[in-house]
């Protein structure tokens, strides 16, 4: 039976939102984020228990308490002093903090694989107390998130529209951690990750596979056929990253510690057949000078001043045989001649690797204004020796007075393009998109703004033909012109009557 409407949903996601930052108080985004996430994924944790030990007591064989019958499940196991009714009970009292982060200890201590991730700051004073038990009531009285699971999908999706809403509070810090949904969903689309080996070596909080997990659901697949392979520089960003995916039931190797890609890469060896990324834009002093005779480098060294090839080439030495990669760039990687950036363009393109280019729309991002584009790759293009270009700036709605968001039609054309481009069923059509080949790019000093091969939209006829319609556009503008003249006439006529003259 297909899913109702989500209002209820929308509905209550906003109403955690609003009821949470209550707590804000004076604690900095940064500082309360953590807050807001980490009492959403305890009461993940603590329902899917809940679940899991009533099943036990139900059997009464007395296991209800025996931490592998939990494990062995995917379930996080929770310590008595840590259950949700504890917490609960706690609620309205001055207590209320230390029993929280007392429970993430606990949580800790009980599951090595969140050592060390947990928030534990509820205790701190400038967290209001009585607005803190306000929230635990709304999550303990409103919702039982795990008895159900499209209650545990909300949850998720709870997280997810945080994220979001924090992400417009931080600004140019949102990058970070924070994806816009509608990108991630784009360059889902068009690779297709059903099963093999995902990897984003810069991947935030995790938004990449969140949504690959998405789309496997929608089409009925497995999430266990799709091996995730992760990296992060920024330590409370990976702890994000590993609560968001915990709550999606998402295993995933993040590697040992938060570490720079390019200097600690933590999966040296792996060959992923499906590279998802959004790394930071035209990132300087990356630390070229320390890495020019790097094996990564097989189309160029990649400049000190811009890191934005370095990661291309990067992903790239971690491709399969069959492997494809999705990335967000600056718009300057399409044109770029500055440090040899011209010449690993033109490589990689001679490498046949490129198989389309995507300009987005302006306003996308929380975090910058910077034009961006999406770069498909393929080991093993259907189409080999041509290109897709793909102008989307025109697409897009305004959700907010700064932020544009693409909609579900517009990220669905862009797949179907994509997928009848493969087919070799895809006619050009001006001011969307064509298909060109490398001659025609080399041709164009292997510059790969879409703009200049899609060309400009046909204008739709209105039928008048074209003389008769140049006659007419004429004589208006002559009428506009003897206007403009008769009120020039009018103004210095008036002007000269006050004693002033032009």
């Amino acid at each position: 039976m297909p899913k109702k409407t989500n209002t209820a949903d929308i509905g209550f996601e906003d109403k955690i939102w609003k009821a949470a930052n209550i707590l804000r108080g004076n604690i900095v985004a940064a500082e309360y984020k953590n807050v807001v996430l980490g009492l959403i994924f305890l009461k993940y944790i603590s329902d899917c228990f809940d679940v899991k030990h009533q099943q036990l007591v139900d059997e009464g064989d007395g296991f209800e308490e025996d931490k592998d019958e939990y494990t062995s499940e995917n379930i996080f196991y929770v310590p008595t002093d840590a259950r949700w009714s504890v917490i609960a009970a706690a609620a309205h009292t001055p207590e209320i903090g230390k029993v929280i982060d007392n429970a993430m200890m606990e949580i800790e201590k009980e599951n090595d694989r969140l050592k060390g991730i947990l928030p534990k700051n509820f205790a701190r004073p400038e967290l209001d107390k009585r607005r803190l038990g306000d929230v635990v009531d709304l999550f303990t009285n409103t919702i039982e998130l795990g008895k159900q699971e499209e209650n545990k999908d909300l949850l998720g999706r709870t997280y997810e529209y945080c994220l979001a809403k924090f992400a417009s509070l931080e600004g140019k810090n949102a990058g970070e951690f924070y994806t816009p949904s509608c990108i991630v969903r784009t360059i889902v689309a068009v690779l297709q990750p059903f099963k093999g080996r995902c990897y984003d070596p810069a991947m935030g909080s995790g938004g990449m596979f969140v949504q690959s997990a998405e789309f496997i659901k929608h089409h009925q697949g497995d999430i266990k056929n799709l091996s995730i392979y992760g990296q992060e520089f920024v330590a409370e960003t990976r702890k994000m990253a590993m609560m968001n995916l915990a709550i999606r039931g998402i295993e995933a190797n993040l590697g040992e510690k938060n570490a720079d890609t390019f200097f600690e890469d933590q999966h040296p060896t792996l060959k992923a057949d499906f590279v998802m990324a959004n790394p930071p834009f035209n990132m300087s002093d990356w630390g070229a000078d320390k890495l020019q005779e790097d094996v990564r480098w097989k189309y160029g060294i990649p400049p000190q001043g811009n890191a934005n090839f370095a990661w291309l080439e990067h992903m790239i030495s971690h491709l399969s045989p069959n492997g494809r990669i999705g990335m967000v760039l600056a718009n300057g990687s399409l044109s770029s001649q500055t440090g040899g950036e011209g010449e690993i363009r033109k490589n990689i393109l001679l490498a046949d690797l490129v198989e389309g280019i995507v300009a987005l729309p302006s306003q996308l991002f929380y975090s910058t204004g910077i034009p961006v584009c999406l770069w498909f790759l393929n080991r093993q293009k259907k189409q080999p020796g041509k290109v897709l270009f793909i102008d989307a700036r025109n697409m897009g709605t305004m959700v907010t007075r700064k932020l544009r968001e693409l909609t579900d039609e517009d990220i669905d054309r862009i797949a179907k393009t994509f997928e009848d481009f493969r087919n070799g069923k895809l006619e050009d059509e001006k001011g969307y998109c064509a298909v060109k080949s490398l001659e025609d790019i080399e041709a164009q000093d292997f510059i790969l703004t879409p703009g200049r091969y899609v060309g400009i939209a046909e204008q739709e006829d209105d039928g008048e033909p074209f003389e008769e319609k140049m006659e007419r556009l004429t004589t208006e503008l002559s009428g506009l012109f003897e206007q403009s003249h008769k009120l020039e006439d009018e103004i210095r006529k008036q002007l000269g009557s006050i004693g002033f003259k032009i």
